[in-house]
């Protein structure tokens, strides 16, 4: 045994007991706590022992036992050495043998639950953060947010009318969850042990198997009338929430609590939406599926034109410090909820900071051949550009492309400016892998750090400009 080291078993326990002392684990106030009242009670005990002595008669056996007990036999240095030493080893070992034996029924993961309470207590200190969007592109921003902060609240779009889906709003005219389950799946505390269960797709026309991912529903697409086929778990699990409370709201809250997810998801409105779309040549489109194969998009709208957002989703932006918008479907993810007219007043009036962050790829179909001015352009035509102060774009343009992908790259065509316009930052947020991906740890990491540089100041005089 190398010299200055104990047992093993000594070193371990002593190294429990000091992640549990770190600061922000909320721990030493109240072992502080209970120590004073310790003390007390030592207090009251030693003047007990004190009337008790007074009391007792020189030289008798009550008297003995009291010197015996109170060490009087020993120097009066000794005895209070050895007395504090021995209250601060029963202290420190009966409060770690407690904790212990109070977390201990809790313990479900391998690593220390110290360690779990520990980043826990840092994410609750975290900003407020809104997300607002849907898609893939939502769900790998909240992957990132979900190490660096809890106080998350995402937005989803629910003008979602294709596969499990589309069925369900058919068949039972509740609003779209995909989308909603992708965010809580991304959020999920167990991931991703519970994105496999919520993802999980029941076997189509008598398969033998189901599928998982985000594809599986091109490759098995359920049908109307046909049962579970094809249908995901977490479609089927928002369902029977929102039958069960009767309220669509409610039942994506509830699905929030019986999942764990850190942070919660929420609708950006109780109703289904449909979205609109012009192309250039005139062409009106009818829904979500079909306008994100189109091109030559001139404007979108939605229907019904006077629906309310939610009140989790306005309650959210009003007490946000921080609204990210994006990345996703520039016209079916994002616009949907942007336009509407309750969501964007709301969003004009927080006091919070909000970046666009543009996608790193434009997408085949409704983005073909979109530069970053172009994102910009559409939101300006749709009213929207008022609504964001700064736009988070990707500068790293060595990424690993995808083999056999026709999408390319969004340039980045503005310069780098904060005096016209929304402010233009540049960063890297690409999956080094995939580069029409975003990295979820880069982007969270660099949207907090904005944040908590007040990179994008807002200013009532910048607002009215």
């Amino acid at each position: 045994m190398t010299r200055g080291q104990g047992p093993p078993e000594r070193r371990e326990v002593g190294a429990q007991l000091s992640r549990w002392l770190r600061p922000g684990m909320g721990v030493k106030r109240w072992l502080a706590v209970v120590f004073l009242g310790e003390l007390l009670l030592a207090l009251a005990g030693a003047l007990v022992l004190r009337q008790v002595s007074r009391d007792a008669t020189p030289g008798a056996p009550a008297a003995a036992i009291l010197d015996r007990l109170t060490l009087q036999f020993l120097p009066f240095e000794l005895r209070l050495a050895i007395l504090l030493a021995l209250g601060l080893i029963v202290f420190g070992y009966g409060s770690w043998r407690l904790l212990r034996v109070l977390v201990e029924p809790y313990q479900v993961r391998e690593e220390p639950l110290v360690e779990l309470l520990y980043q826990k207590r840092l994410r609750a200190r975290g900003p407020r953060v809104v997300a607002i969007g849907g898609g893939t592109g939502l769900s790998v921003l909240l992957r990132g947010l979900k190490e660096l902060t809890s106080n998350i609240t995402a937005i989803v779009t629910v003008a979602d009318d294709g596969g499990s889906s589309g069925v369900l709003r058919q068949e039972l005219g509740v609003p779209p969850m995909g989308d909603i389950r992708n965010c809580m799946a991304a959020l999920a505390d167990a991931e991703p042990a519970m994105a496999r269960l919520l993802q999980y797709r029941f076997p189509a026309n008598g398969s033998a198997g189901g599928a998982a991912g985000a594809g599986a529903a091109e490759q098995q697409p359920p049908l109307a009338g046909q049962g579970f086929g094809g249908h995901a778990f977490g479609n089927l699990l928002i369902t029977a929430m929102t039958a069960i409370e009767g309220d669509f709201e409610e039942g994506v809250r509830q699905s929030n609590r019986v999942l764990a997810v850190r942070g919660r998801v929420v609708p950006a409105a109780g109703e289904p939406v449909t979205l609109h779309a012009e192309l250039g040549d005139g062409t009106v489109l009818v829904g979500q599926s079909v306008i994100a194969r189109a091109q030559g998009i001139r404007r979108v709208w939605i229907t019904p034109v006077d629906v309310r957002p939610s009140e989790d989703a306005l309650a959210a932006i009003a007490n946000a410090d921080l609204v990210v918008i994006g990345p996703g479907s520039l016209y079916t993810s994002l616009m949907p909820s942007l336009l509407m007219t309750g969501l964007r007043q709301a969003l004009e009036a927080t006091p919070a900071q909000r970046i666009f962050v543009c996608n790193v790829a434009t997408q085949v179909g409704e983005t073909d051949g979109y530069r970053m001015s172009d994102h910009l352009a559409a939101l300006r035509s749709h009213g929207l550009d008022g609504l964001i102060d700064a736009v988070l774009a990707n500068n790293n343009m060595n990424a690993l492309p995808p083999t056999n992908y026709p999408a390319a790259p969004v340039e980045v065509d503005l310069p780098v400016s904060s005096t016209a316009g929304p402010m233009i930052i540049l960063r890297d947020v690409v999956d080094d892998e995939l580069s029409h991906h975003h990295d979820s740890h880069k982007l969270a990491a660099t949207l907090l750090a904005l944040y908590d540089e007040r990179v994008v100041a807002r200013l009532p005089e910048v607002r009215s400009a």
